[in-house]
């Protein structure tokens, strides 16, 4: 099956426009430091997005209400945190963040300059445990990423991302995030996000 086209917005990048491949997008965010960008399915919601700027766009977009998961308000796990990570390139500039699942008020965020989406999210899930291990909560942890899921059960990362003087302390909090992991139980239960039927996960960065 042929793959969808989608169409790439930059608000902020080494060229900013809209663009027609993720090669070309990558192109204009890689090295730019906190590069702005999105995927979009049509031309035309890209260009109604490039015409607006950044910070206006995500503002009307973080708006909408939560009804809009009305239909699974029965399944999903309202009291709950939900993780995710955002990455400009991959390997790029990368930052995890950590939200109320309700709300989508922001509980934690770290930001590094040289990481992978995966390495974030596993960062994300074992710093939202330690967070409510030191609570005493069995508060439930949302992710969208299996792979993150595997590295915190086998309680070992596998990336090949380089180590280098640039990914030293990231490689410091992989370690520890590892050693925490081996060394600690948790009663919290970490959920994969559906993605496919709920949308993004409430901590989504709003880049895809």
């Amino acid at each position: 099956m042929a793959k969808k086209q989608k169409y790439y917005v930059v608000w902020e990048g080494n060229t900013p426009g809209i663009y027609d491949s993720w090669t070309k997008c990558q192109l204009q965010i890689k090295g730019y430091p906190n590069a702005k960008y999105k995927s979009f399915k049509t031309l035309s919601e890209a260009q109604m997005a490039f015409q607006d700027n950044y910070q206006n766009y995500f503002e009307k977009k973080t708006t909408k209400p939560i009804a809009d998961l009305d239909a699974f308000k029965d399944v999903i796990v309202w009291d709950s945190i939900s993780v995710d990570a955002a990455c400009s390139g991959n390997p790029g500039v990368m930052e995890y963040q950590g939200v109320d699942t309700k709300t989508k008020a922001q509980i934690f965020h770290k930001k590094f300059p040289l990481g992978t989406n995966n390495i974030g999210e596993f960062l994300a899930i074992v710093h939202a445990l330690a967070l409510l291990q030191r609570s005493q909560k069995d508060t439930p942890i949302y992710t969208d990423s299996r792979t993150a899921m595997a590295w915190v059960r086998n309680k070992k990362v596998k990336t090949n991302l380089k180590k280098t003087p640039a990914t030293n302390f990231l490689y410091q909090l992989i370690d520890r995030a590892e050693t925490w992991l081996k060394t600690n139980t948790y009663p919290n239960k970490i959920l994969k996000w559906d993605t496919e039927h709920w949308g993004e996960i409430p901590a989504d960065f709003g880049r895809k």
